[in-house]
């Protein structure tokens, strides 16, 4: 018997509606495997599922963290834990959907432990480093960690400033703390995994239509209460795919049609980044379309 339900695909691809369908015909809850969906403030620029689909079947960790809330992939596999208890305790199939491949891997591959690093340190590294390179803090993590610096590639800042904020609050490097023993993956035995695999020109077309939808559904909006809340902008929710280029616009410097052409781009970049980490990382999942309409 099938103990779980695991649907990967770039966005804009359909998973969500995919997930739906499943659920419905097995009796599944959709349980959020994306990390921009799990903040409350970001449905609109996140694609979120709507009311509609909400209330179609069971939906878990959608929209559940506050925006102020420095959400790992740590945080997501406890939290994912415990949604997929819910969903077997109710007896329903826990359908887990979503594009981001580090919360696939930790679901099917558990979690080194590492320690949680003190606010301080996070706030002192954010500092000294804001107006620093990238490729500087390559080299730097290069120095103290270089197995998970030979990991990460220097254009990807975030990882290598979370690498140096594990050894700036340990003194050991990440590397070692992942040799360790972790947290066993919540998910084993007869799992049932799938990738939605589109064509090129059809998810384009996808991206540039989802991005022209948010404006009726009222994405100024979404980002004017977003910036209102005054966060830091190293939080991971005020880096969602849009919140810098409808800011451009809502402070004159960009016109509408360039904030949503830049956010087309942007998304079809990141697109692009999860089609190589799930050809990559997850060559042994079965590749399948878009559901139809």
């Amino acid at each position: 018997m099938t103990d779980a339900i695991l649907i990967a695909g770039p966005t804009a691809s359909g998973k969500s509606r995919l997930a739906i369908d499943i659920a419905r015909s097995e009796g599944g809850t959709v349980i959020n495997a994306d990390s921009m969906q799990v903040y409350r403030e970001l449905r609109i620029l996140s694609a979120r599922p709507d009311e509609v689909d909400l209330s179609a079947v069971p939906h878990d960790l959608y929209g559940h963290v506050p925006a102020t809330t420095r959400y790992s992939v740590g945080l997501w596999l406890n939290d994912a834990a415990h949604a997929l208890d819910r969903a077997r305790s109710e007896g329903r199939m826990p359908i887990f959907v979503g594009g981001t491949g580090l919360y696939f891997r930790a679901l099917t591959e558990g979690l080194a432990s590492i320690p949680p690093v003190p606010a301080e340190v996070r706030e002192r590294l954010a500092d000294e480093t804001r107006d620093v390179a990238s490729e500087v803090l390559h080299a730097r993590l290069t120095a103290c960690d270089p197995h998970t610096a030979g990991e990460i590639p220097p254009s990807d800042r975030a990882r290598i400033c979370r690498a140096l904020e594990v050894f700036e609050a340990t003194g050991r490097p990440l590397a070692a703390w992942r040799e360790g023993p972790g947290v066993p993956p919540p998910v084993s035995g007869d799992v049932r995994r799938m990738v939605i695999a589109p064509d090129r020109a059809w998810l384009h077309q996808r991206i540039s239509e989802r991005a022209d939808a948010m404006l009726h559904e009222g994405v100024l909006q979404e980002v004017r209460r977003l910036l209102g809340l005054g966060l830091s902008p190293e939080l991971p929710a005020m880096k969602a795919i849009g919140v810098r280029h409808f800011h451009d616009h809502l402070e004159g410097n960009l016109s509408l049609g360039e904030a949503i052409a830049g956010v087309k781009t942007e998304t079809r970049r990141y697109a692009k980044r999860q089609e190589t980490w799930f050809r990559n990382q997850m060559p042994d999942w079965p590749r399948v379309g878009p559901p139809g309409p």
